[in-house]
């Protein structure tokens, strides 16, 4: 029974054609993410809900985002991605607008079928009829698919109109950029660099000129000069987050000290202990779990941290499962990332197909690094959450989709190697027909 169970599994594995290491990273932080978020915190268990209500959750979650991964998986053609990939920037764009001019919620009052909540100071999310979509996240995505169809028909004459290169550039990769990245700027500083990185990246990966990247690199500079000096100007009321970022980086208060010297419970007390408990009990969890890990639910920082199932995700993993966990979570992703090197040299002469494959794993392990380098207290707060595993569906099921074009694209990349293999004429004569064709 035991050997027909094991030959069940390796056929089911037989018949996936994507990159089977690819759809086992997959399973692997999937796995993780549904164990973490049944002990991650308390702060999910409001309104008499239970750590199954929260399990029972996620798995639909899970169940959504597997499914997105299927659907894209099974789509054969990389030119149906690039055509739909034109799209991405003008949903983006619509989005990002909406964010600004949408109003928020009503306190007290019935909330608008759509509008855009401010949350933590700032407008991330649209709400439709309840439920929430988080813009940014599904910009990452979006922009890395706009810029693989836009570097590709602009490398390749595509384009119609204008006919010139430079009004091409100009209108199909300058204000993409540019729109997205001023647009993106209110809603999160940290969230608009990286886009703007990885937006970057991927031009470059593209084969942008020096005079591309120098008039992108000098418009994000000029962008971020003005959105400081109208923060300014209005004494702190228009890009506020701008002075959130600012405080981050360049904040050289000593907040232990205050802690230390201010009288127990009193205000300033309050406020150090608030600027240095996340950070803290980040590392303390990190501390506490060893090599190995006080083991699955025995966090106790989860009842210190509100923000461990989403920002704090990398430092809860370690205190339950110690240095070894910490370290297959980061070997996952950068085998994820040795992958998609591969997948995208792979996968034949489409400049489309290889950006869009590096700038996913770019995007992907990207994140996750700047997740693990905050829980690590390396740098400022930042609030990226570890992909596929941190709490978040819009999150989640944004890189579901990411995963279910790395796996289609592999899929294609594996038929091109098969192909060519077939083709290619072997190293060594077979000699019992090299005898036949002599007779």
């Amino acid at each position: 029974m035991k050997g027909k169970k094991n030959s069940w599994v390796l056929a089911l594995m037989d018949r996936l054609q994507g990159d089977k290491v690819i759809w086992m990273i997959l399973m692997m932080l999937v796995l993780l993410s549904v164990v973490c978020m049944f002990s991650s915190t308390s702060r999910l268990i409001e309104g008499g809900r239970t750590r199954v209500d929260i399990v029972r959750s996620q798995l639909m979650v899970v169940a959504a985002g597997l499914v997105v991964v299927l659907v894209l998986y099974n789509i054969r053609s990389i030119e149906f991605f690039r055509k739909v990939s034109f799209w991405m920037f003008p949903l983006s764009l619509v989005m990002l607008v909406a964010l600004r001019i949408l109003p928020g919620t009503t306190p007290g009052g019935p909330d608008p079928l759509v509008c855009a909540p401010t949350i933590n100071g700032a407008k991330r999310v649209l709400q439709i009829m309840g439920k929430q979509i988080h813009v940014l996240e599904i910009t990452k995505i979006a922009m890395v698919l706009y810029l693989g169809w836009a570097l590709d028909a602009f490398k390749n004459k595509r384009i119609q109109w204008p006919r010139e290169e430079l009004p091409q550039s100009i209108l199909y990769i300058y204000l993409p950029f540019i729109a997205v990245f001023m647009l993106a700027l209110p809603s999160s500083n940290t969230a608009a660099l990286f886009i703007g990185g990885i937006m970057f990246l991927v031009i470059l990966l593209g084969g942008g000129s020096k005079r591309d990247l120098g008039v992108i690199l000098a418009a994000a500079v000029v962008i971020l000069a003005l959105c400081f000096g109208v923060y300014k100007v209005s004494g702190g009321h228009a890009f506020a987050r701008i002075g959130t970022g600012i405080s981050r980086i360049f904040d050289h208060h000593d907040w232990e000290q205050q802690f230390l010297e201010s009288p127990k419970y009193s205000s300033a007390w309050d406020e150090a202990r608030d600027h240095l408990q996340q950070g803290y009990s980040a590392k303390i969890a990190i501390h506490e779990g060893g090599i190995i890990g006080k083991g699955p639910g025995q966090s106790t920082q989860r009842y210190i941290v509100p923000d461990m199932p989403s920002d704090y995700m990398y430092s809860f993993i370690i205190e339950e499962y110690g240095l070894l966990g910490g370290i297959l979570v980061l070997a996952l992703y950068v085998s994820l990332m040795a992958r998609g090197a591969l997948i995208a040299r792979d996968i034949g002469d489409s400049l489309y197909a290889k950006l869009v494959v590096a700038g996913l794993c770019l995007l992907i392990v990207g994140q996750a690094f700047l997740h693990m380098m905050v829980n690590v207290d390396i740098g400022p707060m930042t609030g990226q959450t570890l992909p596929m595993i941190s709490h978040g569906n819009s999150a989640f099921l944004c890189f579901s989709v990411a995963f279910g074009l790395l796996l289609s694209f592999s899929r294609q990349a594996r038929k091109r190697i098969e192909t060519e293999t077939a083709k290619a004429d072997p190293l060594i004569e077979d000699p019992v027909k090299f005898e036949k064709d002599e007779l």
